[in-house]
């Protein structure tokens, strides 16, 4: 859903301005009907742009990795809130199940190492603080990987979008082909779990 947005993100991250950009970021960090929003691309051309002075990286990176955070955080809370009744939960245009059982067969093999990992996959990022909360992780537990996973997350993509534009004259002209490795990397994950599990159950 997130290459929707990847044929213009540097005029959709100038619309969307620092108020913008936290919204969406704090929505694709833990509820539920924010999982087409774009996150690892917005971060990345964000960070670009603020390699050319359109934003300010300090309180750009900051906003980014309040909104990470406290999206999970709210995630997490609704998840507490309605437990394994969301697994019962009709589809909707908003909410599909499958995103949730994906998750969760994550957060299974993974266990609270998901906090952080599931903030570099699309659409697992969303459901994972969600079927945390479900799972009645410990809340400390949470909060510390939520908050080690904000930083490396928020901070460091942003961090490498403008720092690779500071190196790279005009690297604004290559960031199709960027995003396109980043939703490659993005989807790797996930794609080698799919393969191995078909694999096993073949063998």
């Amino acid at each position: 859903m997130e290459l929707l947005f990847h044929f213009d993100l540097m005029a959709f991250a100038k619309t969307a301005g620092y108020i913008g950009i936290f919204l969406i970021v704090f929505a694709e960090s833990g509820l539920f009907f924010g999982f087409f929003l774009p996150g690892d691309s917005l971060l990345f051309t964000a960070g670009l742009l603020a390699s050319s002075g359109y934003f300010e990286i300090v309180p750009l990176v900051l906003l980014i990795f309040i909104a990470a955070i406290a999206g999970d955080q709210v995630g997490y809370w609704f998840g507490r809130k309605v437990g394994p009744r969301i697994f019962n939960k009709d589809d909707s245009f908003w909410f599909q199940k499958k995103h949730l059982f994906h998750a969760e067969e994550f957060y299974k093999k993974h266990g609270k190492e998901t906090i952080i990992i599931a903030r570099f996959i699309p659409i697992v990022r969303t459901f994972a603080p969600i079927v945390a909360g479900a799972g009645n992780m410990p809340y400390k537990i949470f909060v510390t990987y939520n908050i080690v996973g904000g930083m490396i997350w928020g901070i460091g993509v942003t961090l490498v979008g403008y720092f690779l534009g500071e190196i790279i004259p005009n690297a604004s002209d290559y960031l199709l082909p960027i995003v396109l490795v980043i939703i490659f990397l993005s989807i790797l994950p996930p794609l080698i779990t799919f393969l191995n599990h078909k694999y096993k159950k073949n063998k």
